[in-house]
C-alpha cells in the first residue's frame, strides 16, 4: 500500500506545532482523578437503559414500580440500574414507608443531559 503522507488528523513530521503556551495549557487541564470520574459519568449515559431512567427522571421523580412501567422491565433490572446511578450520583432516592422514589440527583445532572439532548436534536 502507498504511503501518501500524514492523515488529515496528523501534524506532518515537520510541524513544528502552534505558538500555543502549552505550560498554560497544561496548567489548566484537568488532573487524573478527576478525568477518571468523567469517564465514568460518560460510562454511566452510554446505557440505553440508563438514559431512559433519566430522561423519565427529568420529567419528575418517580417510584420503581413507575419506572418498570415505562420502561416495560422488570423491577430488578430497574433496581440494577438505578443502584448504578444512585452511586454515581447521578440519582438520588428517597423513600416514604415501603415505596422508594428517585429524582436527579442535583442540576447540574439535569444542565448535562438537557444540553446532551439538546445537541443529539440539533444533529438530526
Amino acid at each position: 500500500m502507498e504511503n501518501k503522507g500524514p492523515s488529515q488528523d496528523e501534524c506532518d513530521v515537520t510541524c513544528p506545532g502552534t505558538e500555543a503556551d502549552l505550560m498554560q495549557v497544561k496548567t489548566a487541564m484537568m488532573d487524573e482523578d478527576t478525568a477518571i470520574q468523567v469517564a465514568d459519568w460518560f460510562k454511566a449515559f452510554s446505557d440505553p437503559t440508563r438514559v431512559k431512567l433519566i430522561n423519565a427522571l427529568l420529567q419528575k421523580e418517580l417510584c420503581v414500580h413507575d419506572l418498570t412501567v415505562l420502561l416495560d422491565m422488570g423491577q430488578s433490572a430497574i433496581s440494577h440500574q438505578l443502584r448504578y446511578l444512585r452511586n454515581m450520583r447521578i440519582v438520588k432516592r428517597r423513600k416514604v414507608g415501603k415505596t422508594v422514589f428517585y429524582s436527579l440527583d442535583d442540576s447540574h445532572i439535569e444542565q448535562i443531559f438537557t444540553q446532551t439532548i439538546q445537541h443529539a436534536i440539533h444533529d438530526q
